[in-house]
């Protein structure tokens, strides 16, 4: 089991001018959604941004501390222009 501290340090190492947020959907420390906003992901399609991420949480993914995790990343631009 990880907090949603924990997960967004681990974010914040791997992406470190990330603003995150970290919410736990389900209350059972597994499965998480986080809004993830980063001028690292000026430039890189969608798919791209999650990997960039991934790569961040990759070692809790791989021994499942962590089994699910929705994403939800922005350039600062977009945050600042979405509905």
């Amino acid at each position: 089991m990880i907090n949603p501290e924990q997960l967004t340090t681990m974010i914040r190492e791997g992406i470190p001018d990330a603003q995150v947020t970290v919410e736990d959907l389900t209350g059972g420390g597994d499965h998480y959604q986080a809004t993830v906003i980063s001028e690292s992901f000026n430039g890189k399609t969608l798919v791209q941004q999650h990997q960039m991420v991934y790569r961040a949480v990759n070692a809790i993914m791989a021994d499942e501390t962590l089994h699910a995790l929705a994403l939800k990343t922005f350039t600062p631009e977009k945050w600042t222009t979405q509905a």
